[in-house]
């Protein structure tokens, strides 16, 4: 299974989960874990989802959430999880 984990900062608006999950159902990525918190008046939601089913490479899926960071004014980051996974090892 490929996986990636997405992190979503910035002001607190409504929409902001369905807009982001709208765009992983419409490139047929399926979440596999999600949180989420308001820190102060920002939102952040970290997302880990399975690339396996995704109908784009892994730059289409990242540039594909250009169109929802200027909408939301939010900061959307894509990350492999594997490299993630390796940053993050003691």
């Amino acid at each position: 299974m490929t996986k990636a984990l997405i992190s979503v900062t910035g002001a607190d608006t409504t929409g902001i989960i369905a807009r982001v999950s709208t765009k992983l159902y419409e490139m047929n990525i399926n979440i596999l874990d999600i949180t989420q918190t308001i820190l102060g008046g920002y939102f952040t939601m970290m997302m880990v989802v399975d690339l396996d089913g995704a109908n784009r490479t892994f730059e289409e899926i990242d540039n594909a959430f250009d169109s929802v960071r200027e909408e939301l004014k939010m900061s959307i980051h894509l990350q492999r999880m594997d490299i993630f996974d390796a940053m993050h090892r003691v």
